[in-house]
């Protein structure tokens, strides 16, 4: 094997599942991500289950985001005898333990003891990194190899990991660049991602390289007026939203609609009536029933820092984009069941965003189970739906006539409410947005490998990368794992 040289232990027959081994020497190496594979071929329990690969020589795991499909299987990995340094982004290094506190105590334990223990251990290990500084991961004689994370504006803290690799005899470093995922432009909290300079080798993700997406500058307008008509419908609309990332998103965006309806309202002349429907507006809930996505809320609130500038600029005018005031946070299951309860039952409208986004689990099974057979209310997609999946099952429904059904726990539940996927809300770059971190900032990547997509996607992008490269008298070798 020559070195360095790369091995995929996921994220090459789908869009989940990252893990890549970048092998340094004979018995050195480097993990980036360890993620869980998610969508049809889901195992339950999967994070604890064996790795399939060997642990031995591997330095350090370094994480590109928190998402459990890059980081799901550290459990496994940790209970495989790991024990070297997590690095990850400052702001990943604060949510990584959120995330796999609620991973542990769904798929081992609720005993406070056991998850206080894994904790423990789990902090001991994550160095965070700082954006844009190099960090020696590892130094030997005659091997060496520094890492530098940048911005991905995937979602807070996420990046793409930049590894020198240096051989002692070598006159230049070899460049590995792992992408992680890379971000959509336009998110509203996030620094917008920049190529990288250079690069040897680029592992890149795929997971729309066979798409481009539809304009984002008018998704709040599309999304503002969805809402009006589950106000004229009387219904809830229904948005199942991951509680890392999107789910902020979300809420940023509609807080600024209610701040503008708001302002509106204030504008009007004191009639007695509401000749445009704002009082409707100032009564709508939004209910955050997601007890994992309101610790993560309360983080991204604490890591403002991290924000980009316009939305720090919000918080300096004193609105609270991610805890205004008719945000309703629904905590325990009690009170979870009772809020499925009452929209069922009456026709207050309400928006309700919960997990998991793929429909395969969480508490917005039962809003679906509820309410999927009420023509009053809608679901809305925001999301990559996976093949497989409760969600994409739903997805594909849209605009189809006559009878459908959908299996819920065992259950058949007939699909009568809307359903609609609204564009715009992506968080991963579209097919010219790889190409163009393909190409570089400087020097286009002399070889390209893509993973983490299906099998379309990434023949779609492998043969626009080509032809791009060819167009622009440029030499780089594309493959696909």
């Amino acid at each position: 094997m020559e070195f360095p040289a790369i091995s995929h232990h996921g994220g090459t027959r789908g869009v989940t599942g990252s893990c890549h081994q970048l092998h340094l020497g004979p018995a050195t190496s480097l993990l980036i991500d360890c993620g869980l594979e998610q969508g049809r071929d889901e195992v339950v329990g999967a994070q604890f289950t064996p790795l399939g690969f060997d642990v031995a020589g591997i330095q350090a795991l370094v994480v590109t985001h928190v998402h459990i499909d890059h980081v799901g299987r550290i459990p496994a990995l940790l209970a495989a005898g790991f024990r070297g340094s997590i690095l990850c982004s400052e702001p990943s290094a604060r949510l990584l333990p959120l995330v796999l506190e609620d991973a542990i105590k769904l798929a081992v334990s609720t005993d406070p003891v056991q998850v206080e223990r894994y904790l423990a251990l789990l902090n001991r290990l994550i160095v965070p990194v700082p954006f844009g500084q190099w960090h020696c991961a590892l130094e030997q004689s005659e091997l060496a190899c520094a890492i530098r994370l940048q911005r991905a504006g995937h979602l807070l803290g996420s990046a793409y990991v930049e590894c020198d690799v240096r051989v002692q005899g070598d006159q230049k470093p070899s460049r590995v660049v792992f992408s992680g995922d890379l971000g959509a432009p336009g998110n509203p909290l996030l620094f917008p991602v920049r190529p990288p300079e250079r690069a040897d080798t680029l592992v890149l993700e795929s997971t729309y390289g066979g798409r481009m997406h539809a304009g984002r500058c008018d998704r709040q307008q599309r999304l503002e007026a969805l809402i009006e008509r589950a106000l004229a419908d009387n219904g809830t609309v229904l948005i199942p939203a991951f509680s890392l990332g999107r789910t902020q998103e979300l809420l940023y965006e509609l807080e600024d609609i209610l701040y503008r309806k708001s302002l509106l309202k204030s504008e009007l002349p004191a009639l007695g009536d509401d000749p445009v429907g704002l009082i409707e507006w100032s009564r709508l809930p939004i209910i955050l029933d997601s007890p994992l996505a309101q610790r993560i809320t309360g983080t991204y609130l604490e890591l403002h820092e991290y924000w980009r500038c316009e939305a720090r600029q919000r918080l300096g005018e004193g609105r609270a984009p991610l805890a205004f005031s008719q945000l309703v946070c629904v905590d325990t299951h009690a009170k979870h069941q009772k809020v499925v309860n009452y929209l069922k039952s009456t026709g207050r409208p309400a928006i309700v965003i919960a997990g998991n986004g793929m429909c395969a689990g969480g508490r917005i099974v039962n809003y679906l189970k509820a309410m999927l057979g009420d023509p009053r209310h809608e679901v809305v997609f925001v999301g990559y739906q996976a093949k497989g999946t409760p969600g994409a099952v739903i997805q594909a429904s849209e605009g189809v006539q006559g009878f459908v059904q959908l299996d819920l726990d065992g259950d058949m539940y007939e699909i009568r409410a809307k359903v609609m996927t609204l564009p715009g809300y992506s968080a991963h770059a579209d097919q010219q947005g790889l190409i163009r971190f393909a190409l570089g900032a400087g020097q286009p990547a002399k070889r390209v490998l893509l993973v983490h997509g299906e099998r379309e996607a990434k023949a779609s992008l492998a043969s626009a990368l080509r032809r791009k490269a060819r167009d622009e008298g440029l030499d780089i070798d594309v493959a696909i794992p």
